[in-house]
Order: C-alpha cells, then structure tokens, then sequence
C-alpha cells in the first residue's frame, strides 16, 4: 500500500501555509516555500514531492532554477504552464527586489557595490545581455538600462546608443555589464575591444567610463580592478 498523503491530510503544523502564517517565512525550507507556489501536486505527488523533484535537479541552487523556461519546468510530471510561470514570476520579483533595495542612494564606491547593484539581473540568464547604470558626480546610480541581447555566447552592442543615453541622462561616468553564460569570468579579446572602444569614446564626451564588469556564475571580472580603465 503506498504510504503517499497529500499536504491537505497532513497535521497543521506540517502544512507549509499553515507553518507560514503561525511561524513566519524564515521558518520555511526552500521546498516548502516553492511548495505554496505550486499550490496543488498530482494523484501519486503531494506539491511538497514537485518541490523536493525540482530542487534536486539544481542541487538546491535557486539561481540555478531562475535560469530555467517555461519548458524546463514542464518537463517535470505535475508541472503545467501555469505552474510554471508562477514560479517564473516569483523568482523573477525577488530578483527585482534584490535589484532595488534603495542602492540608488548610496553612491558606487567600487565594483563590488557594482557587481551587487546588477548580480541578480544578469547571472541568471542563459543568454548574454548588455546593461549600464548611469551615474552623477557623487556616483550614484541615476538609472539602468538594457543596451542588447543576444544569444548563448555573444551581443552585439551600438556604443552610439551608450552615450546617447548617458548624455540624456546628464551622467558624468557610466558603469557598463554584460553576463557569460558558460559561468567563465573571464573577458574574450571582443570584450577587451569593445572596452578599449568605449572608454575612448568617453573621453571624447567626458564621460567617465568607470567600470566594465562581466558577471558569471562563478562570480565577477572588474576591468577597473585590474587595472584595465
């Protein structure tokens, strides 16, 4: 006889909800908390089971799983589209809220604080992307923008387009991004290029190019910590 229950039989202070609201968030495993999100599991596995089957497949790394399309998910029995993109869309708001929790404010004092301002944005994803963040005189962030996407291993990016839009935005030094998907930080001779490029073309300007920082799985490369800008 399978000893399978569903969390509805559970005692109350099992159930992931009812420990939610009794106990706080904190209290909460991962599986539990992508438990809620999924809401209800099948006739053979509770959502308790869809979460653990889930987390597994990442080793427990949630970044890992902020990395996954509708159709990763759905390759798991018990996962639909709408349960799918649930799980998208929450990943996805705490990606944002990490992104904007006021550093706006406070002033780059060097990459690390770059890195943190666009960590969750970028090395999520499977494709590349371009982003800069636009600064004032005391460097801190006026905005960010996504400049280009593009496949798995490259972007194509219109240094025109960079400083139109720090020019618009009246900044004095810019900060630029893009990710490596393959989870190498390690810059290409395209990256070094189009860094050498760009900072010319400020100097032109007298736009500060501060910083180049590629982000990766494996963590950041910093152009101005090497020495590079």
């Amino acid at each position: 006889m399978s000893d399978f229950k569903r969390i509805k039989d559970w005692a109350d202070d099992e159930k992931p909800r009812e420990k939610l609201n009794k106990l706080g968030r904190n209290t909460l495993s991962n599986s539990e908390l992508l438990a809620i999100l999924i809401s209800t599991g099948t006739s053979k596995k509770s959502a308790m089971d869809l979460a653990r089957e889930m987390l597994n497949k990442v080793d427990n790394d949630l970044s890992e799983m902020a990395k996954w399309e509708v159709k990763d998910y759905c390759k798991i029995d018990g996962i639909g589209m709408a349960k799918a993109v649930t799980i998208i869309a929450a990943l996805e708001l705490s990606a944002r809220r990490m992104n904007n929790t006021g550093k706006e404010l406070k002033p780059i004092t060097g990459s690390f604080d770059a890195y943190e301002r666009m960590r969750y944005t970028l090395e999520s994803l499977g494709h590349e992307e371009f982003w800069m963040l636009t600064l004032n005189r005391s460097n801190c962030v006026i905005n960010s923008y996504k400049i280009s996407e593009g496949g798995i291993t490259s972007t194509v990016v219109d240094q025109r387009r960079i400083f139109k839009v720090a020019i618009e935005d009246k900044s004095t030094g810019i900060i630029l991004f893009h990710n490596h998907p393959s989870g190498n930080k390690k810059p290409s001779d395209a990256d070094n290029a189009l860094t050498r490029k760009l900072k010319e073309g400020g100097k032109l300007l007298d736009i500060n190019v501060l910083d180049h920082i590629i982000v990766a799985s494996s963590g950041y490369y910093s152009y101005a910590d090497e020495g590079l800008l």
